[in-house]
């Protein structure tokens, strides 16, 4: 057997590499530990020569009670989980659906949601994503759901997506202080997952409700899993954008919307940045036919 090289072993960049596609993306300590200086290597203990079968003592295989006892109040207690685990069903949703319906301000409806329990990305989200921008504008935006830097700011769209989302507004002339941006789904599923359907339909009501506090003239669905959960659509993405939609509030308000491709998307295929830019000239040409 051959010793392996040291200039064989595996690229830092490739480890790097590896653990972002595994879903790390932070550290968990500043600086890094040194596991083998916290506790000194001891050698393995050789073992014990066997002993003769006549020569071992002979030892009794009965325990008493009390030495029972003994060994339970030796070993470490175990403690319980300090997050109550949730378990997404259709009781979390009804109850999101109830809240939801009583919240008569935006401010109202941030509170119940931060203190909503019953959607485990909560538990390993470090922030509400609730939204950015005025509440008066014209136009509101809904992605899908926050990512790392959202989910450390607090603030929808605040990382490569939201820059070049920043530049499609100004595009046609707006900005955040002249829109308002949200997310389906408030809380950052860990290492950028996929939100799951039942994750989906508990978080609904929320943004079905800031929806319709916010009543804008135009509604922009940014990427397919926003069109398909607001819309009720199941094309996909590039057969919906582009495409005038509704969405219909609890109270019957039906608002035109616009399906198209999420700044995401866009970053990894460029070469359709050409579609996103006619849907946004649409919205433009809506907006000042709405006065």
């Amino acid at each position: 057997m051959t010793a392996v090289s040291r200039n064989n072993r595996p690229d830092l960049r490739d480890l790097l590499a590896f653990y972002a596609s595994a879903g790390v993306d932070e550290a968990l300590e500043d600086e890094p530990v040194n596991r083998f200086a916290e506790a000194p290597s001891k050698p393995p203990e050789r073992a014990a020569p066997p002993i003769a079968e006549s020569a071992a003592p002979q030892r009794s295989t009965s325990v008493s009670r009390a030495e029972i006892s003994d060994r339970l109040n030796a070993a470490p207690a175990v403690r319980a989980p300090t997050a109550p685990a949730t378990v997404p069903d259709e009781a979390q949703a009804a109850l999101a659906r109830q809240l939801a319906t009583t919240a008569a301000s935006l401010d109202e409806l941030r509170q119940l949601m931060a203190t909503f329990d019953g959607c485990n990305l909560k538990f390993t989200a470090k922030n509400l994503v609730f939204a950015d921008g005025n509440p008066n504008a014209a136009v509101m935006l809904v992605g899908e759901a926050p990512g790392r830097d959202e989910d450390i700011e607090g603030l929808p769209f605040v990382g490569r997506s939201g820059r070049l989302l920043d530049r499609m507004l100004a595009a046609i002339g707006l900005d955040r202080n002249s829109a308002y941006i949200a997310n389906v789904i408030p809380w950052r599923p860990p290492g950028n997952r996929t939100p799951t359907p039942h994750e989906t339909e508990i978080c609904r009501p929320f943004i079905e409700r800031q929806i319709e506090l916010v009543n804008p003239k135009v509604l922009v669905n940014l990427g397919g899993p926003s069109a398909k959960t607001l819309l009720n659509a199941t094309e996909g993405i590039l057969r919906l954008r582009g495409n005038w939609r509704v969405h219909t509030t609890a109270a019957g308000i039906v608002i035109p919307a616009m399906p198209t491709l999420h700044p995401a998307y866009l970053l990894r295929t460029p070469a359709h940045k050409k579609l996103a830019w006619r849907d946004f000239l649409e919205v433009k040409a809506k907006l000042r036919a709405l006065g």
